[in-house]
Protein backbone atom coordinates (compact mmCIF):
# COMPACT_ATOMS: atom_id res chain seq x y z
CA UNK A 1 0.00 0.00 0.00
CA UNK A 2 1.24 3.45 -0.81
CA UNK A 3 2.38 5.16 2.37
CA UNK A 4 1.45 8.83 2.81
CA UNK A 5 4.20 11.40 2.88
CA UNK A 6 4.82 13.20 6.14
CA UNK A 7 2.84 16.42 5.85
CA UNK A 8 4.60 19.28 7.61
CA UNK A 9 3.12 22.45 8.99
CA UNK A 10 3.46 25.99 7.75
CA UNK A 11 3.93 25.09 4.11
CA UNK A 12 4.82 28.21 2.11
CA UNK A 13 2.52 29.63 -0.51
CA UNK A 14 2.42 27.62 -3.73
CA UNK A 15 5.14 28.11 -6.29
CA UNK A 16 4.54 29.10 -9.86
CA UNK A 17 5.83 27.20 -12.88
CA UNK A 18 6.72 29.84 -15.43
CA UNK A 19 7.57 27.48 -18.28
CA UNK A 20 10.94 26.43 -19.58
CA UNK A 21 13.46 24.48 -17.59
CA UNK A 22 13.48 25.26 -13.92
CA UNK A 23 11.64 28.59 -13.87
CA UNK A 24 10.09 27.78 -10.53
CA UNK A 25 9.66 30.74 -8.23
CA UNK A 26 8.17 30.73 -4.77
CA UNK A 27 5.46 33.41 -4.71
CA UNK A 28 3.39 34.76 -1.86
CA UNK A 29 6.47 34.94 0.36
CA UNK A 30 8.59 37.98 0.98
CA UNK A 31 11.43 35.87 2.35
CA UNK A 32 12.02 32.24 1.49
CA UNK A 33 13.87 31.80 4.75
CA UNK A 34 10.39 31.47 6.29
CA UNK A 35 10.08 27.94 4.90
CA UNK A 36 8.96 26.04 8.02
CA UNK A 37 9.43 22.34 8.58
CA UNK A 38 7.32 22.05 11.72
CA UNK A 39 8.29 20.37 15.01
CA UNK A 40 7.91 16.78 13.77
CA UNK A 41 9.66 17.69 10.53
CA UNK A 42 12.67 18.96 12.46
CA UNK A 43 12.77 15.75 14.53
CA UNK A 44 12.77 13.68 11.35
CA UNK A 45 15.40 15.92 9.78
CA UNK A 46 17.66 15.84 12.83
CA UNK A 47 17.47 12.04 12.93
CA UNK A 48 18.37 11.64 9.27
CA UNK A 49 21.01 14.37 9.34
CA UNK A 50 22.43 12.84 12.51
CA UNK A 51 23.05 9.64 10.57
CA UNK A 52 24.61 11.58 7.71
CA UNK A 53 26.79 13.55 10.14
CA UNK A 54 27.86 10.33 11.83
CA UNK A 55 29.06 8.70 8.62
CA UNK A 56 30.84 11.88 7.50
CA UNK A 57 32.52 12.20 10.88
CA UNK A 58 33.68 8.59 10.71
CA UNK A 59 35.85 9.05 7.63
CA UNK A 60 37.76 12.07 8.91
CA UNK A 61 38.04 11.49 12.65
CA UNK A 62 39.77 8.15 12.19
CA UNK A 63 42.28 9.56 9.68
CA UNK A 64 43.75 11.97 12.23
CA UNK A 65 44.10 9.13 14.75
CA UNK A 66 45.96 6.75 12.39
CA UNK A 67 49.48 7.34 13.78
CA UNK A 68 48.37 6.57 17.34
CA UNK A 69 46.36 3.54 16.14
CA UNK A 70 49.45 2.20 14.38
CA UNK A 71 51.64 2.47 17.45
CA UNK A 72 48.95 1.25 19.85
CA UNK A 73 47.93 -1.88 17.96
CA UNK A 74 51.27 -2.66 16.35
CA UNK A 75 50.43 -2.44 12.66
CA UNK A 76 53.23 -3.96 10.59
CA UNK A 77 53.50 -1.19 7.98
CA UNK A 78 51.89 2.06 6.79
CA UNK A 79 50.23 0.10 3.97
CA UNK A 80 48.57 -2.18 6.51
CA UNK A 81 47.52 0.79 8.62
CA UNK A 82 45.84 2.39 5.60
CA UNK A 83 43.33 -0.47 5.63
CA UNK A 84 41.76 1.12 8.70
CA UNK A 85 40.44 3.73 6.25
CA UNK A 86 40.23 1.67 3.05
CA UNK A 87 38.46 -1.21 4.81
CA UNK A 88 35.53 1.11 5.50
CA UNK A 89 35.57 3.01 2.19
CA UNK A 90 35.52 0.02 -0.17
CA UNK A 91 32.31 -1.71 1.00
CA UNK A 92 30.50 1.62 1.27
CA UNK A 93 31.21 2.52 -2.33
CA UNK A 94 30.64 -1.00 -3.63
CA UNK A 95 27.36 -1.79 -1.87
CA UNK A 96 25.55 1.53 -2.07
CA UNK A 97 23.57 0.78 -5.29
CA UNK A 98 22.53 -2.60 -3.87
CA UNK A 99 21.25 -1.12 -0.62
CA UNK A 100 19.60 1.74 -2.50
CA UNK A 101 17.46 -0.72 -4.44
CA UNK A 102 16.89 -2.93 -1.39
CA UNK A 103 15.42 0.06 0.41
CA UNK A 104 12.87 0.41 -2.40
CA UNK A 105 11.95 -3.26 -2.06
CA UNK A 106 12.02 -4.01 1.67
CA UNK A 107 11.10 -0.66 3.20
CA UNK A 108 13.41 2.25 3.91
CA UNK A 109 12.79 2.71 7.62
CA UNK A 110 13.54 -0.97 8.27
CA UNK A 111 16.82 -0.89 6.35
CA UNK A 112 17.78 2.48 7.86
CA UNK A 113 17.32 1.16 11.41
CA UNK A 114 19.25 -2.00 10.55
CA UNK A 115 22.08 0.11 9.12
CA UNK A 116 22.23 2.39 12.17
CA UNK A 117 22.18 -0.59 14.56
CA UNK A 118 24.97 -2.29 12.63
CA UNK A 119 27.07 0.87 12.41
CA UNK A 120 26.62 1.56 16.12
CA UNK A 121 27.55 -1.98 17.11
CA UNK A 122 30.66 -2.08 14.96
CA UNK A 123 31.71 1.36 16.27
CA UNK A 124 31.70 -0.07 19.78
CA UNK A 125 33.65 -3.11 18.57
CA UNK A 126 36.20 -0.85 16.85
CA UNK A 127 36.63 1.23 20.00
CA UNK A 128 37.30 -1.87 22.09
CA UNK A 129 39.33 -3.82 19.51
CA UNK A 130 42.44 -5.36 21.13
CA UNK A 131 44.28 -5.94 17.87
CA UNK A 132 44.69 -4.80 14.26
CA UNK A 133 42.70 -7.65 12.67
CA UNK A 134 39.60 -7.06 14.77
CA UNK A 135 39.77 -3.29 14.20
CA UNK A 136 39.89 -3.72 10.41
CA UNK A 137 37.02 -6.22 10.62
CA UNK A 138 34.98 -3.69 12.56
CA UNK A 139 35.82 -0.99 10.02
CA UNK A 140 34.56 -3.22 7.21
CA UNK A 141 31.34 -3.68 9.18
CA UNK A 142 31.01 0.09 9.57
CA UNK A 143 31.49 0.49 5.83
CA UNK A 144 28.75 -2.01 5.01
CA UNK A 145 26.41 -0.27 7.43
CA UNK A 146 27.23 3.16 5.98
CA UNK A 147 26.27 1.83 2.53
CA UNK A 148 22.82 1.03 3.94
CA UNK A 149 22.45 4.30 5.83
CA UNK A 150 23.37 6.74 3.04
CA UNK A 151 20.76 6.02 0.33
CA UNK A 152 17.98 5.11 2.78
CA UNK A 153 18.44 8.33 4.77
CA UNK A 154 18.24 10.35 1.57
CA UNK A 155 15.20 8.41 0.31
CA UNK A 156 13.44 8.87 3.66
CA UNK A 157 14.21 12.58 3.48
CA UNK A 158 12.79 13.00 -0.02
CA UNK A 159 9.68 11.07 1.06
CA UNK A 160 9.19 13.10 4.25
CA UNK A 161 9.52 16.53 2.66
CA UNK A 162 7.45 17.55 -0.39
CA UNK A 163 9.38 18.35 -3.53
CA UNK A 164 10.09 22.07 -3.63
CA UNK A 165 11.30 24.57 -1.01
CA UNK A 166 10.82 22.28 2.01
CA UNK A 167 12.82 19.44 0.50
CA UNK A 168 15.50 21.82 -0.72
CA UNK A 169 15.86 23.29 2.75
CA UNK A 170 16.11 19.81 4.27
CA UNK A 171 18.77 18.85 1.74
CA UNK A 172 20.60 22.09 2.56
CA UNK A 173 20.79 21.20 6.24
CA UNK A 174 21.83 17.66 5.33
CA UNK A 175 24.59 18.83 2.97
CA UNK A 176 25.95 21.29 5.52
CA UNK A 177 26.08 18.68 8.27
CA UNK A 178 27.72 16.13 5.98
CA UNK A 179 30.56 18.53 5.20
CA UNK A 180 30.65 19.73 8.79
CA UNK A 181 31.08 16.11 9.88
CA UNK A 182 34.27 15.86 7.82
CA UNK A 183 35.61 19.15 9.22
CA UNK A 184 34.68 18.46 12.84
CA UNK A 185 36.20 15.01 12.47
CA UNK A 186 39.48 16.59 11.41
CA UNK A 187 39.44 18.98 14.37
CA UNK A 188 37.93 16.54 16.87
CA UNK A 189 40.29 13.74 15.90
CA UNK A 190 43.24 15.89 16.93
CA UNK A 191 41.58 17.04 20.14
CA UNK A 192 40.42 13.56 21.18
CA UNK A 193 43.67 11.77 20.40
CA UNK A 194 45.69 14.50 22.13
CA UNK A 195 43.55 14.66 25.28
CA UNK A 196 42.33 11.05 25.54
CA UNK A 197 43.22 8.27 23.08
CA UNK A 198 42.19 7.04 19.66
CA UNK A 199 39.55 4.65 21.02
CA UNK A 200 37.32 7.58 21.88
CA UNK A 201 37.02 8.46 18.20
CA UNK A 202 35.02 5.25 17.76
CA UNK A 203 33.20 5.45 21.09
CA UNK A 204 31.92 8.92 20.15
CA UNK A 205 30.41 7.38 17.01
CA UNK A 206 28.80 4.71 19.20
CA UNK A 207 27.13 7.42 21.30
CA UNK A 208 25.88 9.33 18.25
CA UNK A 209 24.56 6.08 16.79
CA UNK A 210 22.48 5.42 19.90
CA UNK A 211 20.88 8.88 19.64
CA UNK A 212 20.12 8.40 15.95
CA UNK A 213 18.61 5.00 16.69
CA UNK A 214 16.24 6.49 19.28
CA UNK A 215 15.06 9.05 16.73
CA UNK A 216 14.65 6.43 14.00
CA UNK A 217 12.48 4.23 16.20
CA UNK A 218 10.30 7.03 17.59
CA UNK A 219 9.69 9.53 14.77
CA UNK A 220 10.45 7.85 11.43
CA UNK A 221 7.65 6.55 9.24
CA UNK A 222 8.26 3.80 6.71
CA UNK A 223 8.07 4.45 2.98
CA UNK A 224 7.93 1.75 0.35
CA UNK A 225 6.89 2.89 -3.10
CA UNK A 226 8.12 0.07 -5.28
CA UNK A 227 7.02 -1.77 -8.35
CA UNK A 228 9.99 -4.11 -7.98
CA UNK A 229 9.19 -7.59 -6.67
CA UNK A 230 12.62 -9.21 -6.81
CA UNK A 231 16.23 -8.18 -6.64
CA UNK A 232 18.45 -8.03 -9.72
CA UNK A 233 21.14 -10.38 -8.39
CA UNK A 234 23.42 -10.34 -11.48
CA UNK A 235 23.30 -6.55 -11.56
CA UNK A 236 24.08 -6.39 -7.85
CA UNK A 237 27.10 -8.67 -8.24
CA UNK A 238 28.46 -6.84 -11.28
CA UNK A 239 27.89 -3.35 -9.85
CA UNK A 240 29.35 -4.16 -6.43
CA UNK A 241 32.34 -5.96 -7.90
CA UNK A 242 33.02 -3.22 -10.44
CA UNK A 243 32.79 -0.40 -7.92
CA UNK A 244 34.93 -2.31 -5.42
CA UNK A 245 37.62 -2.87 -8.05
CA UNK A 246 37.49 0.74 -9.23
CA UNK A 247 37.82 2.31 -5.78
CA UNK A 248 40.50 -0.22 -4.82
CA UNK A 249 42.51 0.62 -7.95
CA UNK A 250 42.22 4.36 -7.30
CA UNK A 251 43.11 4.18 -3.61
CA UNK A 252 46.14 1.95 -4.15
CA UNK A 253 47.45 3.60 -7.33
CA UNK A 254 49.52 6.21 -5.50
CA UNK A 255 51.20 3.70 -3.21
CA UNK A 256 51.63 0.72 -5.55
CA UNK A 257 52.16 2.75 -8.73
CA UNK A 258 49.65 3.45 -11.50
CA UNK A 259 51.33 0.95 -13.83
CA UNK A 260 51.73 -1.76 -11.21
CA UNK A 261 50.07 -5.12 -11.77
CA UNK A 262 47.60 -4.82 -8.84
CA UNK A 263 46.45 -1.34 -9.88
CA UNK A 264 46.07 -2.15 -13.58
CA UNK A 265 44.34 -5.44 -12.78
CA UNK A 266 41.84 -3.68 -10.52
CA UNK A 267 41.08 -0.88 -12.99
CA UNK A 268 40.76 -3.20 -15.99
CA UNK A 269 38.57 -5.52 -13.93
CA UNK A 270 36.41 -2.56 -12.92
CA UNK A 271 35.93 -1.54 -16.55
CA UNK A 272 34.93 -5.09 -17.53
CA UNK A 273 32.54 -5.56 -14.62
CA UNK A 274 30.87 -2.16 -14.95
CA UNK A 275 30.55 -2.64 -18.70
CA UNK A 276 28.94 -6.01 -18.05
CA UNK A 277 26.65 -4.36 -15.53
CA UNK A 278 25.35 -1.87 -18.09
CA UNK A 279 24.80 -4.65 -20.62
CA UNK A 280 22.96 -6.78 -18.06
CA UNK A 281 20.76 -3.89 -16.94
CA UNK A 282 19.65 -3.24 -20.51
CA UNK A 283 18.18 -6.78 -20.68
CA UNK A 284 16.83 -7.18 -17.14
CA UNK A 285 13.11 -6.61 -16.61
CA UNK A 286 13.64 -5.25 -13.07
CA UNK A 287 17.18 -3.81 -13.09
CA UNK A 288 19.15 -2.79 -10.03
CA UNK A 289 19.67 0.66 -11.56
CA UNK A 290 17.14 1.40 -14.33
CA UNK A 291 19.02 2.72 -17.34
CA UNK A 292 16.37 5.36 -17.93
CA UNK A 293 17.62 7.00 -14.72
CA UNK A 294 21.20 7.06 -15.96
CA UNK A 295 20.06 8.54 -19.28
CA UNK A 296 18.30 11.48 -17.62
CA UNK A 297 20.18 14.74 -18.09
CA UNK A 298 19.52 15.59 -14.46
CA UNK A 299 21.04 12.36 -13.20
CA UNK A 300 24.08 12.03 -15.45
CA UNK A 301 25.08 15.70 -15.21
CA UNK A 302 24.16 15.82 -11.54
CA UNK A 303 26.49 12.90 -10.87
CA UNK A 304 29.20 14.45 -13.08
CA UNK A 305 29.17 17.78 -11.27
CA UNK A 306 28.94 15.93 -7.96
CA UNK A 307 32.07 13.99 -8.86
CA UNK A 308 33.83 17.25 -9.73
CA UNK A 309 32.95 19.01 -6.48
CA UNK A 310 33.71 16.03 -4.22
CA UNK A 311 36.87 15.04 -6.07
CA UNK A 312 38.38 18.52 -6.20
CA UNK A 313 37.30 19.60 -2.70
CA UNK A 314 38.42 16.31 -1.13
CA UNK A 315 41.75 16.46 -2.95
CA UNK A 316 42.37 20.10 -2.11
CA UNK A 317 41.50 19.49 1.56
CA UNK A 318 44.11 16.73 1.74
CA UNK A 319 46.66 19.00 0.06
CA UNK A 320 45.89 21.78 2.54
CA UNK A 321 46.65 19.35 5.34
CA UNK A 322 50.01 18.58 3.72
CA UNK A 323 50.70 22.29 3.34
CA UNK A 324 49.94 23.08 6.97
CA UNK A 325 51.93 20.18 8.41
CA UNK A 326 54.82 19.58 6.00
CA UNK A 327 55.41 23.12 4.71
CA UNK A 328 54.37 25.43 7.55
CA UNK A 329 55.08 22.90 10.30
CA UNK A 330 51.82 22.92 12.23
CA UNK A 331 50.79 20.15 14.61
CA UNK A 332 47.85 17.86 13.87
CA UNK A 333 45.66 19.87 16.26
CA UNK A 334 46.66 23.20 14.69
CA UNK A 335 45.98 21.73 11.27
CA UNK A 336 42.51 20.65 12.34
CA UNK A 337 41.74 24.13 13.63
CA UNK A 338 42.98 25.52 10.31
CA UNK A 339 39.89 23.98 8.70
CA UNK A 340 37.50 25.82 11.05
CA UNK A 341 36.63 28.46 8.45
CA UNK A 342 35.68 25.73 5.99
CA UNK A 343 33.26 24.31 8.54
CA UNK A 344 31.64 27.68 9.26
CA UNK A 345 31.30 28.33 5.53
CA UNK A 346 29.70 24.90 5.07
CA UNK A 347 27.00 25.81 7.59
CA UNK A 348 26.46 29.17 5.92
CA UNK A 349 26.05 27.55 2.50
CA UNK A 350 23.58 25.03 3.87
CA UNK A 351 21.50 27.83 5.37
CA UNK A 352 21.16 29.79 2.12
CA UNK A 353 21.07 26.93 -0.39
CA UNK A 354 17.30 26.39 -0.20
CA UNK A 355 16.60 30.09 -0.68
CA UNK A 356 18.88 30.42 -3.70
CA UNK A 357 17.76 27.20 -5.34
CA UNK A 358 14.07 28.06 -4.89
CA UNK A 359 14.63 31.54 -6.31
CA UNK A 360 17.11 30.89 -9.10
CA UNK A 361 17.20 27.14 -9.68
CA UNK A 362 19.55 24.23 -9.06
CA UNK A 363 21.50 24.79 -12.29
CA UNK A 364 22.30 28.33 -11.18
CA UNK A 365 23.37 27.09 -7.74
CA UNK A 366 25.64 24.43 -9.27
CA UNK A 367 27.26 27.01 -11.56
CA UNK A 368 27.74 29.49 -8.72
CA UNK A 369 28.90 26.88 -6.24
CA UNK A 370 31.53 25.33 -8.49
CA UNK A 371 32.71 28.79 -9.55
CA UNK A 372 33.22 29.90 -5.95
CA UNK A 373 34.85 26.57 -5.10
CA UNK A 374 37.16 26.84 -8.11
CA UNK A 375 38.22 30.42 -7.41
CA UNK A 376 38.80 29.67 -3.72
CA UNK A 377 40.93 26.66 -4.59
CA UNK A 378 43.00 28.61 -7.12
CA UNK A 379 43.70 31.27 -4.47
CA UNK A 380 45.50 28.57 -2.49
CA UNK A 381 48.23 28.68 -5.13
CA UNK A 382 49.28 31.97 -3.48
CA UNK A 383 49.92 30.42 -0.06
CA UNK A 384 53.56 31.15 0.97
CA UNK A 385 56.07 28.86 2.62
CA UNK A 386 55.92 30.75 5.92
CA UNK A 387 52.10 30.67 6.07
CA UNK A 388 49.39 33.28 5.66
CA UNK A 389 46.49 32.66 8.03
CA UNK A 390 44.16 35.20 6.41
CA UNK A 391 44.63 33.74 2.94
CA UNK A 392 44.35 30.19 4.27
CA UNK A 393 41.08 30.82 6.09
CA UNK A 394 39.60 32.91 3.28
CA UNK A 395 40.42 30.50 0.47
CA UNK A 396 39.32 27.40 2.40
CA UNK A 397 36.08 29.13 3.41
CA UNK A 398 35.33 29.98 -0.22
CA UNK A 399 36.04 26.40 -1.25
CA UNK A 400 33.83 25.00 1.52
CA UNK A 401 30.97 27.39 0.80
CA UNK A 402 30.97 26.65 -2.92
CA UNK A 403 31.28 22.92 -2.29
CA UNK A 404 28.26 22.63 0.01
CA UNK A 405 26.11 24.88 -2.22
CA UNK A 406 26.97 22.59 -5.13
CA UNK A 407 26.31 19.41 -3.15
CA UNK A 408 22.82 20.55 -2.11
CA UNK A 409 21.97 21.55 -5.68
CA UNK A 410 23.36 18.28 -7.06
CA UNK A 411 21.29 16.13 -4.70
CA UNK A 412 18.21 18.24 -5.45
CA UNK A 413 18.83 17.80 -9.16
CA UNK A 414 19.31 14.02 -9.05
CA UNK A 415 16.36 13.22 -6.77
CA UNK A 416 13.76 15.60 -8.25
CA UNK A 417 11.05 14.65 -10.68
CA UNK A 418 11.37 10.90 -10.05
CA UNK A 419 8.85 8.22 -9.21
CA UNK A 420 8.85 7.37 -5.52
CA UNK A 421 9.75 3.76 -6.38
CA UNK A 422 13.13 4.98 -7.64
CA UNK A 423 14.05 7.26 -4.74
CA UNK A 424 16.16 4.64 -2.96
CA UNK A 425 18.36 3.93 -5.96
CA UNK A 426 18.39 7.66 -6.77
CA UNK A 427 19.71 8.27 -3.27
CA UNK A 428 22.55 5.85 -3.91
CA UNK A 429 23.38 7.59 -7.20
CA UNK A 430 23.33 10.99 -5.48
CA UNK A 431 25.79 9.80 -2.83
CA UNK A 432 28.04 7.82 -5.15
CA UNK A 433 30.27 10.84 -6.03
CA UNK A 434 31.15 11.17 -2.35
CA UNK A 435 33.11 7.91 -2.53
CA UNK A 436 34.12 7.77 -6.20
CA UNK A 437 35.51 11.27 -5.60
CA UNK A 438 38.64 9.56 -4.29
CA UNK A 439 39.77 9.68 -7.91
CA UNK A 440 40.27 13.42 -7.40
CA UNK A 441 42.46 12.83 -4.36
CA UNK A 442 44.58 10.37 -6.32
CA UNK A 443 44.83 12.63 -9.37
CA UNK A 444 45.85 15.74 -7.45
CA UNK A 445 48.33 13.77 -5.37
CA UNK A 446 49.91 12.57 -8.62
CA UNK A 447 50.19 16.18 -9.81
CA UNK A 448 51.95 17.15 -6.58
CA UNK A 449 54.38 14.25 -6.86
CA UNK A 450 55.24 14.96 -10.50
CA UNK A 451 55.72 18.71 -10.05
CA UNK A 452 57.69 18.32 -6.81
CA UNK A 453 60.01 15.82 -8.48
CA UNK A 454 60.60 18.25 -11.36
CA UNK A 455 61.49 21.08 -8.94
CA UNK A 456 63.57 19.01 -6.53
CA UNK A 457 66.96 19.36 -8.33
CA UNK A 458 66.82 23.17 -8.24
CA UNK A 459 65.38 24.01 -4.81
CA UNK A 460 64.84 22.75 -1.26
CA UNK A 461 62.56 19.86 -0.45
CA UNK A 462 60.04 22.16 1.27
CA UNK A 463 59.88 24.58 -1.65
CA UNK A 464 59.62 21.70 -4.11
CA UNK A 465 56.64 20.36 -2.17
CA UNK A 466 55.09 23.82 -2.09
CA UNK A 467 55.52 24.16 -5.84
CA UNK A 468 53.79 20.83 -6.36
CA UNK A 469 50.94 21.89 -4.10
CA UNK A 470 50.52 25.20 -5.94
CA UNK A 471 50.25 23.39 -9.27
CA UNK A 472 47.69 20.95 -7.91
CA UNK A 473 45.59 23.78 -6.45
CA UNK A 474 45.51 25.44 -9.86
CA UNK A 475 44.49 22.17 -11.50
CA UNK A 476 41.73 21.57 -8.92
CA UNK A 477 40.40 25.08 -9.41
CA UNK A 478 40.46 24.77 -13.19
CA UNK A 479 38.56 21.47 -13.08
CA UNK A 480 35.91 23.01 -10.81
CA UNK A 481 35.50 26.02 -13.11
CA UNK A 482 35.21 23.72 -16.12
CA UNK A 483 32.52 21.75 -14.30
CA UNK A 484 30.67 24.98 -13.56
CA UNK A 485 30.70 25.95 -17.22
CA UNK A 486 29.80 22.59 -18.78
CA UNK A 487 27.53 21.25 -16.06
CA UNK A 488 25.59 24.47 -15.62
CA UNK A 489 25.04 24.81 -19.36
CA UNK A 490 23.89 21.20 -19.77
CA UNK A 491 21.44 21.43 -16.87
CA UNK A 492 19.99 24.73 -18.04
CA UNK A 493 19.26 23.09 -21.38
CA UNK A 494 17.62 20.03 -19.82
CA UNK A 495 14.13 19.22 -21.16
CA UNK A 496 11.30 20.89 -19.33
CA UNK A 497 9.65 18.75 -16.69
CA UNK A 498 8.62 19.05 -13.10
CA UNK A 499 9.38 22.30 -11.30
CA UNK A 500 12.43 20.92 -9.56
CA UNK A 501 13.63 18.77 -12.44
CA UNK A 502 16.79 20.84 -12.62
CA UNK A 503 15.59 24.31 -11.77
CA UNK A 504 17.41 26.94 -13.78
CA UNK A 505 17.06 30.50 -14.77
Amino acid sequence: MRQPCLHLTDVPSPGRWLGGVGHYIVVGMSDTTQISLGARGWMVLLTLCGATFMTGLDYSIITVALPEIGSSLGFASPDALQWVVTGCLLPTAALMPLFGRLSDITGRRRLFIAGVCTFTGFSLLAGLAPGAALLITARVGQGIAAAAIGPTALALMTAAFPEGPQRTRALGVNGALLSLGFVIGTIGGGVVTSGLNWRWTMLILFGIGLLVLVGAVTVMQDTRHSRTTRLDVPGAVLASGGLFAFVYGITTGNTSGWLSVPTLTALIGAAVLLGGFLAAEARHLEPLVPLHLLRRTTVKWGMTTGLVTFGMCGGATLLLSIYMQQVVGWTALQTGLGFAAEGVAALAAGSVAARWISARGAAFAITLGLTVQGLGTMLMALLPADGNLTLLLGSSAAMGFGHVLTVVAVVTTITSGLDESDQGVAGSLAQMPTFIGSIGVAGLSAVVAARSAALAPTTTRTLATLGGLHTAFLVAGAVALTGALLGGRALRRAPAGLPTDVMAT
